[in-house]
């Protein structure tokens, strides 16, 4: 018996000129292989936000959903902070 756990990540918003939806830039950092130094890795997620309440530069968290569109499989859970 597992339970559904859904993935959520936190990012910024870079675009939100779409309607319903957002492109939301989520950073982490991973120590390379060999050298141990730790680098920034960057994706861009496509995000559903049925009430168009999200700006560029809101920190917003997302979570994994049923596909909704070819490439948006995440929708916008809460925002955390507005851009200034």
């Amino acid at each position: 018996m597992s339970e559904n756990v859904k993935k959520t990540r936190q990012g910024f918003v870079v675009s939100n000129k779409m309607d319903k939806s957002v492109v939301v830039l989520v950073e982490r950092k991973v120590p390379h292989k060999l050298y141990g130094k730790y680098i920034r890795q960057q994706v861009k997620y496509m995000a559903h936000d049925a009430s168009n309440d999200c700006q560029i530069g809101d920190l917003v968290v997302i979570e994994e959903c049923r596909p909704l569109s070819k490439k948006k499989r995440w929708l916008v859970r809460s925002i955390v902070e507005r851009a200034v």
